[in-house]
């Protein structure tokens, strides 16, 4: 009997230490959703969990990417995952379907705006993970699309990724055949992209999380 009270606190309080650890939100489109990804375990969020975990770090990773996703249909999506998951952290991985359809780049901007503001609102930090249009949209409407992203990293003083597919992008070896995303070649290039940024942020919430555990 005692054996079996004791296994029930240890349940219990496991599961209280898992509820209680920050989450990271990552709020993206397909390059963050695994898009043509053979294996979920392929993509650079999953990687990411891993990371954190063999780092020592204890975050849960919620990962609220859509394929498809644009910055108003990730505005419309965000009020609700904020309320559900309650993130510490907000990745925000979004704007490249915007880009990619030509969308106009005011409307775009006040998407992305609002959406930082809300995250910032609910007490999450935000790291902004910016995007790049190929030359054939035309050197206007490129420069003012990556300009979205550097000038809210500036204005709200986000920590950002200037490019997410750095490194990427020009090699065809590490890209589907699509020339849109990554293969599985290319995601733990995207991590490698993204944690510089992101270490910063993980702070005090994990290793508070590290000792507990």
């Amino acid at each position: 009997m005692k054996r079996l009270v004791a296994l029930l606190v240890l349940i219990v309080a496991s599961a209280s230490a898992r509820a209680e650890a920050p989450v990271i939100l990552v709020f993206g489109d397909s390059i963050s959703a695994g898009y043509g990804l053979e294996r979920v375990d392929q993509g650079w969020v999953e990687l990411l969990k891993t990371r954190l975990k063999t780092q020592g770090y204890g975050y849960q990773v919620v990962n609220a990417s859509v394929s498809g996703e644009t910055t108003a249909g990730g505005l419309a999506r965000l009020p609700r995952a904020l309320e559900l998951h309650h993130p510490s952290i907000v990745i925000l991985e979004l704007g490249g379907n915007d880009g990619l359809r030509a969308l106009p780049i005011p409307q775009f901007r006040a998407n992305l705006t609002q959406m930082v503001t809300l995250a910032l609102a609910a007490g999450a930090k935000v790291l902004l993970l910016g995007m790049r249009m190929p030359p054939n949209y035309g050197p206007q409407y490129t420069e003012q699309f990556a300009m979205v992203f550097s000038d809210l990293a500036r204005e709200k003083k986000l920590p950002a990724v200037p490019f997410l597919l750095n490194n990427i992008a020009l090699t065809p070896s590490l890209m589907q055949g699509d020339d849109i995303h990554p293969n599985a070649l290319g995601q733990p290039i995207l991590l490698d992209n993204v944690w510089p940024a992101l270490k910063p942020l993980l702070g005090k919430a994990g290793e508070a999380s590290r000792a507990a555990q």
